[in-house]
């Protein structure tokens, strides 16, 4: 970030001001109001803050408009193919690819982390077994804090690096824990014999009267899910993440506050919503009747996973995970699963209609992502789940670099007050 010969005028009635204007090192530059109140007496309105820049950060880049999504400079494209999730972690994490020592030794730190605390077993039998995923994943993830008190001091580098990699390495084992505690089966430990995608689907679908075997091509299914959601900008549950974090509270509180913001509807749950719809249409015959639906404008109708809030063009990552889509359909196939035979049915007309590539609603990466889920036996209540122990390095990453920034200030967003003006308080029996 770099500040510009330019600068951006307001005026208020007589009275102008001048601000300075910041180039970043890619896309629009932006406008410093920092001394605004200061110097005007004024805020600015910005609700949901779709036009305000709240941090600088040289983790991740979008251009929307472009279908562009970088993490410290590289393509999610080339990642997603070339690369495997925990290198994009220490990517990510650290600003630059490893090389062969070095990430050698972050598998090994991480692989050696992924057993969590024994007592946090017993934590468990706390929920009801009908529990979703996702609140068992808030309670115990900020529970953390209380089984680690030695990486919770954030003022300290080893113990941010420490507190850094558990999150990594065990919100896989707690994830698995929570779907296995949810369908009434034993927990299985990790194994540091497998790779980190691979033991989570062991963890997940292993059971101890007989021995799993984890497919490779589901297992770099998972790997791709996981690298494909490793990080998004400065969306809502990132933000939450760096608010916390703003107030000095311990990273796992931060983290389970991350948690608790993606799973709202409208954010981590496209992918599940995407599944959903696919189970309303039903069967293929219907949807034509469906399809005609979403191009009703009086109809509240909409393809879910199709189309993107950021991306205008297309979505990079749906690419690469369409790819993976069709090699896990191929080994399990759809024959006996009428949801994915809608899934792909509805991908090839969806496709093939002007209307939708005129408006550029092509399949995101939720809709894929959803399809290969499906397919591998998850259900809906475990999508989110698994999204956040992907974007878990992506939190992390975003925590590590705002507490390690020199002006780093509590976060304090203003208001816009419309309620009422001062009045004076009057007795009960007054009123």
């Amino acid at each position: 970030m770099s500040e510009t010969n330019k600068t951006a005028k307001i005026t208020l009635g007589e009275q102008s001001y001048e601000f300075p204007v910041l180039s970043p090192s890619v896309g629009p530059d932006v406008i410093d109001i920092r001394k605004l109140y200061a110097t005007t007496g004024m805020f600015t309105y910005d609700p949901s803050f779709t036009s305000t820049a709240s941090c600088d950060s040289a983790i991740t880049y979008i251009d929307g408009e472009e279908g562009v999504l970088l993490h410290r400079g590289y393509p999610i494209d080339q990642l997603a193919s070339k690369s495997h999730y925990l290198e994009v972690c220490y990517l990510l994490l650290y600003g630059a690819l490893p090389n062969a020592a070095q990430l050698e030794d972050f598998e090994s730190r991480v692989t050696n982390h992924t057993m969590v605390h024994e007592q946090m077993h017993r934590f468990f039998t706390g929920y009801r077994r009908d529990a979703h995923p996702m609140a068992i994943m808030v309670g115990t993830v900020g529970a953390m804090s209380a089984f680690y008190h030695d990486s919770t001091d954030i003022s300290d580098p080893w113990q941010r690096e420490v507190a850094s990699i558990r999150l990594i390495a065990k919100m896989p084992t707690i994830a698995a824990m929570a779907y296995k505690y949810t369908v009434g089966q034993p927990f299985v430990y990790p194994r540091n014999d497998l790779d980190y995608a691979s033991n989570f689907l062991r963890m997940c679908f292993a059971v101890p009267a007989e021995e799993y075997q984890v497919n490779p091509i589901l297992a770099r299914a998972m790997d791709r899910i996981f690298t494909l959601h490793a990080d998004h900008e400065q969306n809502a549950s990132t933000s939450t993440v760096r608010l916390a974090s703003s107030s000095g509270a311990n990273p796992f509180a931060c983290i389970a506050a991350g948690i608790a913001c993606l799973w709202g509807p409208a954010h981590g749950g496209a992918n599940q919503a995407c599944l959903e719809m696919l189970r309303e249409i039903g069967t293929v015959d219907r949807i034509p009747e469906f399809i005609a639906r979403a191009k009703d404008k009086n109809d509240p109708f909409r393809l879910m996973g199709f189309g993107h809030r950021v991306y205008k063009n297309f979505d990079p990552r749906a690419k690469v995970m369409a790819e993976s889509a069709k090699e896990v359909l191929e080994l399990l196939g759809v024959e006996n699963n009428p949801t994915l035979q809608v899934a792909q049915e509805l991908e090839k007309q969806a496709l093939a209609d002007p209307y939708f590539a005129e408006k550029k609603l092509f399949p995101n990466v939720d809709f894929y992502s959803g399809i290969i889920l499906e397919a591998m036996g998850f259900p809906t209540s475990m999508f989110t789940p698994i999204f956040a122990l992907s974007r878990t390095i992506g939190w992390i990453s975003q925590w590590k670099e705002m507490i390690e920034e020199p002006g780093m200030r509590i976060g304090r967003p203003r208001q816009l007050y419309i309620g009422e003006t001062f009045r004076d308080y009057t007795n009960v029996e007054d009123r």
